[in-house]
């Protein structure tokens, strides 16, 4: 039975949604607070460059999208990491031949409302929403540009409007038992630009995520379209080295000379970005029920809203769509059905991505510079090539394994860590790495 649909937020996840449901012959509606970003220009608030994997892709493929999407991202291939002695080190991401894909925030989510609409979905804008009634089925929306506009009637709401969900509330508030944690990690950040060389190229190597780690903080850079690089400042709020410590143009400017002095020759309006662009918090979003009966659901950030660092958060969201399309191929029109497996299969997976995420900010900012941190990877890489399906690293599992959950990948990944430190232990670790009766010891020990 075909039914009327509403989305609230036409974002990513809302917009990729709507082309699944639409091809299940849905009637479907989105309702968005902002303009439409085809017409107007706006920040989207948030990074503007996304880091693209295979679970992402896998989502896409599912609807045709996937070679479409690909013509507007960048790959790459590894870690381009900038010491402060001005050496790079780069690190490859998996196996030759894998990578992950930079993509502009802006222009992937303009793609996919035009190609929401071309499947008949209609987006409404400048619609936020206020009362969302389960007795009545009826949702309200107030037209923040003065149009007015009915109130709806829907069969079925996913709500998939981000980390500050107006749905989500509207759902907490009627609920008599739901949870909800949020966490704001101690760091913020903020975006600067490296332009194209003055010949119009790429002004570092362009197929690589670049990271200049330095313990508490980092600065990181992805590539676009247009031969420039994003790069974003990861940095806490408060401390001897903070957003509160640098208020002056001389303190951003002693700051970056001393702290990442290979880049600032290449972001030559620096001071000024760094004054004019906000500075934006980091959240992670636990919450549970995600549904209520065959009515209402939470998808992507609304759901599991989690820290960039291991670069799935749009990844994740996409994959609760491909999941939940899987789920309607199994369970036909039995929505109770479906909504309930869809909470019960994501629900621990949204909660271990939140976890990978937040260490990796960890590993990214201050191990990836780390000698013996280094050697582990290489390890791990050899053991990885000898035997692919015994021992896959926690990045490979997560970002190049779509149909590992998120879940098997942070057991596995605790598992394999624990081996790991015992292995670096070893005496002259550094010249025994490779020999083949380490490897097969270690293995034998993941398969215990």
């Amino acid at each position: 039975m075909k039914k009327n649909i509403t989305i609230i937020g036409a974002g990513l996840v809302g917009s990729l949604l709507s082309i699944y449901l639409s091809k299940r012959g849905h009637t479907v509606r989105i309702y968005e607070r902002r303009g439409d970003m085809r017409k107007e220009k706006m920040s989207a608030g948030r990074s503007i460059n996304l880091a693209l994997s295979d679970r992402g892709l896998l989502a896409l493929e599912k609807v045709g999208l996937a070679e479409e999407i690909k013509k507007i991202s960048i790959p790459m291939h590894g870690r381009s990491i900038h010491n402060p002695d001005g050496n790079i080190a780069f690190q490859p991401y998996g196996k030759e031949g894998q990578y992950i894909n930079s993509v502009s925030r802006g222009t992937l989510n303009m793609k996919l409302m035009d190609l929401a609409e071309q499947h008949g979905v209609q987006i409404f804008f400048h619609e936020k929403c206020t009362t969302l009634d389960w007795e009545k089925d009826v949702l309200e929306f107030e037209n923040t540009s003065g149009v007015s506009i009915p109130s709806s009637k829907a069969d079925l709401v996913f709500a998939a409007d981000g980390a500050f969900s107006a749905a989500r509330l509207q759902h907490q508030l009627r609920h008599d038992k739901f949870n909800y944690q949020q966490y704001y990690i101690d760091c913020g950040y903020k975006e600067l630009t490296i332009p194209a060389t003055a010949d119009g190229n790429f002004a570092m190597e362009v197929n690589a995520l670049h990271i200049w780690p330095r313990k508490d903080y980092m600065l990181i850079a992805l590539p676009n379209l247009d031969k420039t690089f994003t790069c974003t400042l990861f940095f806490p709020f408060e401390g001897e080295a903070s957003f509160d410590k640098l208020k002056t143009e001389t303190d951003v400017k002693n700051f970056f000379e001393k702290t990442f002095p290979d880049a600032v020759p290449l972001m030559p309006d620096y001071i000024n970005e760094f004054f004019t662009n906000p500075t934006s918090s980091l959240v992670t979003v636990k919450c549970f029920p995600w549904i209520r009966e065959d009515k209402f659901a939470l998808i992507g950030d609304a759901a599991h809203a989690i820290v960039p660092f291991f670069g799935q958060g749009m990844n994740c969201g996409f994959e609760d769509c491909r999941v939940l399309d899987e789920l309607i191929e199994k369970n036909g029109d039995d929505w109770t059905s479906i909504l309930q497996q869809y909470q019960t299969l994501r629900k621990p997976d949204g909660d271990a991505i939140a976890d990978l995420a937040i260490n990796n900010f960890t590993e990214m900012r201050d191990r990836t510079a780390d000698p013996i941190f280094l050697l582990q990877k290489k390890i791990e890489a050899r053991l990885h090539e000898k035997y692919p399906e015994k021992w896959i690293p926690a990045y490979s599992q997560v970002t190049f394994s779509p149909h590992i959950r998120y879940s098997e990948a942070l057991k596995r990944g605790h598992m394999q860590e624990a081996i790991m430190q015992d292995v670096m232990k070893l005496e002259n670790i550094g010249e025994t790495w490779d020999n083949p009766d380490l490897h097969e010891q270690i293995i034998q020990q993941v398969q215990h």
